[in-house]
């Protein structure tokens, strides 16, 4: 029988044991979360004003602004208390509680992205009837969905996180709780926890990313069988965006989720992860403002409107 420890808190190894990187990561992660924060409070609070975003799609872009403000407050603060901090600890449940924002989080995104696709389906192949299909209570209820099933999905995936166990190891080689890394110095519960991590990580995953690649596919058919070229490029400017970001975001966590944990999974997961929970929720509303035009001219006139 293992020695089980009645673990009150864990140390993260954090990214660096240099103290002079640590602050200069400091400066870096302070600069982005602030950038993050703007970024997509201003989309949010863009999207409320004006009436020329008033669609679903900018209904749909404002919850993924939501979500990555959250996402990424959710690990930065965090992280960047432990860069200046010496015994970057966090508590056994707090780190629970991080984890189950964190599960809960990634699954709302990746069925926001695939509700973004869908929508965007909706709009190139059904014009005509995108109105009343798309209308504001189906939007509700289709953002509702990733909400709901987020969250309860991520409170039995934090229960099998609370059923590990522990034998003295309390160092976690990462600069959040995630999951691999646990399983990694776990050693009871470890087998339940590792299969059903890789098994609903693959099941959202995969269904999710059907969504968005059956969506693009007859996207794609549509757009080719217009006979304007002004349409094809508005449809594939406006799909290019969404794309960018779906790929980003599927691509790092599927790296990470989606292998078993072992010491080099765990380490190359580790710099993977800064670029999901800092880089991503910072470059999104860039990626959906600099390309758009109706974003743009609702900026020029919220400016101008303000100085009046």
């Amino acid at each position: 029988m293992s020695n089980f420890t009645d673990v009150k808190e864990f140390i993260l190894l954090g990214l660096t044991s240099s103290q002079e990187l640590q602050v200069l990561f400091f400066v870096v992660f302070l600069i982005v979360y602030m950038i993050t924060l703007l970024g997509n409070i201003g989309i949010i609070i863009l999207i409320s004003i004006s009436p020329q975003l008033q669609s679903p799609m900018y209904f749909f872009l404002s919850h993924l602004s939501f979500v990555d403000v959250w996402f990424s407050s959710n690990v930065t603060p965090k992280m960047l208390e432990n860069l200046l901090s010496e015994t970057k600890t966090i508590s056994y449940v707090g780190c629970l509680v991080q984890c189950y924002f964190f599960i809960a989080l990634v699954h709302v995104e990746v069925y926001i992205l695939a509700v973004m696709a869908f929508d965007r389906y909706m709009a190139i192949c059904n014009p005509l009837l995108y109105d009343s299909k798309m209308s504001r209570i189906v939007c509700v209820r289709l953002i509702s969905v990733p909400y709901a099933y987020g969250f309860s999905v991520s409170l039995i995936c934090t229960l099998w996180t609370y059923g590990l166990y522990f034998c003295g190891n309390i160092e976690i080689n990462h600069f959040y709780c995630a999951d691999p890394p646990l399983i990694k110095i776990a050693c009871g519960g470890v087998h339940i926890k590792e299969y059903t991590m890789i098994v609903i990580a693959g099941i959202n995953f995969t269904y999710s990313l059907s969504v968005v690649l059956i969506s693009y596919t007859l996207i794609v058919v549509a757009v080719l069988r217009m006979r304007s070229a002004d349409g094809r490029k508005k449809a594939f400017s406006t799909c290019g965006s969404h794309l960018t970001a779906v790929t980003m975001f599927y691509g790092t966590l599927i790296f990470m989720y989606l292998r078993r944990p072992t010491e080099e999974s765990v380490e190359q997961g580790k710099m993977v992860a800064v670029f999901y929970t800092t880089v991503i929720p910072m470059l999104n509303p860039m990626i959906y403002s600099l390309r758009n035009k109706d974003v743009k001219e609702a900026v020029n006139k919220a400016i101008i409107k303000a100085n009046l």
